[in-house]
């Protein structure tokens, strides 16, 4: 079973037992959160889609950790006009493991 959940404005498929890094979300580290924002919600026989959302499915997941991502360097250019600009960035993030999958009624 897999379901497709929205968090940060973006869509992960995801599976029990799953570990994945989404945008940092304001919750402690070894909390449990429900994600009900569920878009899609596939068994091995059937799918069901929301429309935008699946009534009463929720995926429960546990904070592993929240931390800063990689560096993403910026560089701007513009040529033969002695124009250059160079930023970095680190976003933060929460490490998420997903525990299950509640389809709902």
């Amino acid at each position: 079973m897999y379901a497709v959940i929205e968090s940060g404005g973006k869509q992960y498929r995801v599976q029990e037992g799953q570990v994945i890094k989404v945008e940092k979300l304001e919750a402690p580290e070894g909390e449990t959160i429900e994600i009900d924002r569920v878009l899609l919600i596939s068994d091995s026989d059937k799918m069901v889609v929301g429309t935008p959302y699946v009534e009463g499915a929720r995926v429960k997941a546990r904070v592993i950790e929240t931390a800063k991502d990689k560096k993403v360097i910026i560089f701007k250019k513009k040529p033969r006009k002695g124009y250059k600009r160079l930023r970095g960035h680190r976003q933060f993030y929460t490490k998420l493991q997903i525990e299950n999958i509640n389809p709902g009624g």
